[in-house]
């Protein structure tokens, strides 16, 4: 019997973002340099493929520094952590290589510089998130977290003419202008970083879905539950009336899901591996004859360095 057709629109860009490929790269090249095991506090990104392959090659994964042997190397996630888990790290003399992400990193001096000249710091971001928990920890003057619009009508600052926002990286220009435009709202003198500091990988992987809801029946995002910037992909395609599933590998699929469909969209968030995507497509190959095409918006050719400490064995 044959199969029947089924055109898939592959996202471009999609996957792993520079930051995650930098991250993955220190823990495979502290292996190779230190030998096993390279400790890493928390998983190095949000994935358990990803983190699965490393622990393979060595890694052992901790949730705090404390759990790590005195004097071993460990590496810090790509999400970034607080100045106390660095001291914490400190006092156990551990051989700490940095795998946060520049761009975290980035808003971690922000925030900084802001808080030293006097500013109070509002915080956009998701609680509870790794990234947003490093930056808080990060700042050592008053910081306000806020997640939704409604949120900053309770506010309560000390000064209301000395505030600046940052923002959690894995949000993207349209996930937080609603927030920004009621902080201006209630406090015209508030400043922040320029639209250009949202990290480029989450705007792009936005942008690319925005664009395949135009022409896809059904939208699949390859992508951990709990990756922030997975699920806005899969909530991207909701809010614009396609169907849309968030799967951690091919055999989360129901075939059922693509029975009316003639045209799906495949994308990953920025922490998926691209053996991922490429073993969702063979999957769908095992029900449909399938027609591969590129959806590119934007070409992506950005890299970050690797830390100093693990130049010497690019």
């Amino acid at each position: 019997m044959s199969k029947k057709p089924l055109k898939v629109l592959l996202a471009q860009p999609r996957g792993f973002c520079a930051g995650v490929v930098r991250a993955v790269d220190i823990v495979e090249r502290a292996l190779e340099k230190f030998g096993k095991p390279v400790y890493v506090r928390h998983e190095i990104v949000h994935n358990k493929h990803v983190v699965e392959t490393l622990k393979n090659k060595g890694a052992i994964f901790v949730e705090e520094v404390d759990e790590i042997p005195e004097g071993a190397v460990t590496i810090f996630s790509a999400h970034g952590v607080s100045q106390k888990v660095e001291g914490d790290a400190v006092g156990r003399s551990l051989e700490v290589i940095d795998a946060t992400c520049p761009l975290v990193s980035k808003v971690h001096k922000e925030a900084q510089r802001y808080s030293r000249n006097g500013f109070e710091i509002v915080l956009i971001g998701h609680r509870g998130h790794p990234e947003v928990e490093g930056t808080m920890g990060q700042v050592p003057g008053t910081v306000h977290l806020v997640s939704k619009k409604e949120d900053v009508a309770k506010l309560e600052t000390t000064d209301s003419g000395k505030l600046a926002f940052v923002t959690q990286t894995t949000l993207s220009v349209n996930d937080t202008k609603d927030i920004i435009a009621a902080l201006r709202a209630r406090f015209p003198k508030i400043v922040g970083p320029d639209v250009k500091d949202i990290c480029y990988a989450t705007q792009n992987r936005q942008s690319v879905v925005r664009e395949m809801v135009q022409h896809a029946d059904v939208i699949l995002v390859i992508g951990a539950d709990y990756s922030s910037n997975s699920n806005r992909l899969r909530e991207i395609g909701q809010e614009s009336g396609v169907p849309s599933y968030l799967l951690p590998d091919a055999s989360a699929l129901d075939p059922a899901w693509l029975e009316n469909a003639a045209t799906v969209g495949i994308t990953a968030g920025a922490s998926a591996p691209e053996e991922l995507v490429q073993g969702l497509i063979q999957r769908l190959g095992d029900y449909f004859e399938v027609d591969v095409q590129n959806l590119e918006t934007v070409k992506e050719n950005i890299h970050f360095k690797l830390p100093r400490e693990l130049l010497a064995t690019a």
